[in-house]
């Protein structure tokens, strides 16, 4: 059972009484309908609906984890104090660092990471040093299955929830009200006007570093976010990349042939036509 310790994540407690509704008001995430046994993606959005800080949320008996970058996690719990005013919500840092994932059917311990469920497998989070397996073995599996984070795929402030697919993976909601930047990404999600989508990369090759643009006949699409040898993720123009495809223009990350998957779980394809990216 592959177990990887993430050292460079951090947590946040929020308690209280109106603690849920606080946060359920606050991000992304449909917190009411989240399960104990359940670990959801989220986001705190600027108004203008693009990702300030991206993490991961669970119930922790009555309170909520806040699982983010240890780089975030003092400007999330200020961010997150300015909007508290009068509630009656506690918010505090764990003084535990890191967390522990694993992975494959005897896994038995943590919270359940949605987006790996989504993609059909089952990855569990737990607080605390447990692993001993190469943490490039957990970006292999991000890689593979088309998940992105902040940092290693793309810069906070610079992406919409949808360009890292968090509409498809349990992350984002559009059943319950408001929320900071609610309004854009809901007329994103109505129009269909998302265009910029995470996409699982390959070579017969290594990958070039994370940032090499990735063109198509000398024109960008994308760049590379995390790279793994011959694999790795990037976010790309699906509506570029379908018309690249469509016309046998071949694919380049820097100098290296590449080839680009959306991935199966997120029922996306690449569009053939600007007219078809725009249906």
């Amino acid at each position: 059972m592959p177990a990887v310790f993430l050292k460079n994540r951090a947590l946040i407690r929020v308690s209280g009484a109106d603690a849920e509704a606080f946060l359920h008001n606050l991000i992304t995430t449909d917190i009411v309908s989240l399960s104990a046994s359940e670990a959801r993606p989220g986001a705190l959005l600027t108004p203008q609906g693009k990702i300030l800080f991206d993490f991961m949320i669970w119930r922790d008996g009555a309170d909520f984890i806040i699982e983010t970058d240890a780089g975030q996690r003092d400007a999330l719990l200020k961010r997150l104090a300015m909007y508290k005013l009068h509630a009656a919500v506690t918010l505090e840092p764990v003084e535990e660092q890191g967390v522990t994932v694993s992975w494959d059917e005897e896994a038995a311990e943590g919270v359940a990471d949605s987006r790996f469920a989504k993609a059909g497998g089952v990855l569990l989070i737990r607080r605390g040093n447990h692993g001993t397996a190469d943490p490039m073995l957990y970006d292999a599996l991000r890689a593979a299955h088309g998940i992105a984070i902040s940092g290693a795929d793309f810069a906070l402030q610079d992406a919409f929830p949808h360009d890292v697919l968090l509409d498809l993976n349990g992350g984002l909601s559009f059943r319950k009200g408001c929320y900071v930047g609610q309004e854009v990404v809901s007329r994103m999600q109505h129009r269909g006007t998302a265009r910029r989508r995470v996409v699982s990369v390959s070579a017969d090759a290594d990958l070039p570093a994370t940032g090499t643009e990735i063109t198509a006949a000398g024109k960008p699409v994308g760049a590379l976010g995390t790279v793994v040898g011959s694999n790795g993720l990037a976010i790309v123009r699906i509506d570029r990349v379908g018309e690249a495809i469509a016309s046998g223009i071949p694919l380049l990350a820097g100098e290296t042939t590449v080839s680009l998957r959306l991935p199966p779980w997120s029922g996306l394809n690449f569009p053939a036509s600007a007219d078809e990216a725009s249906a």
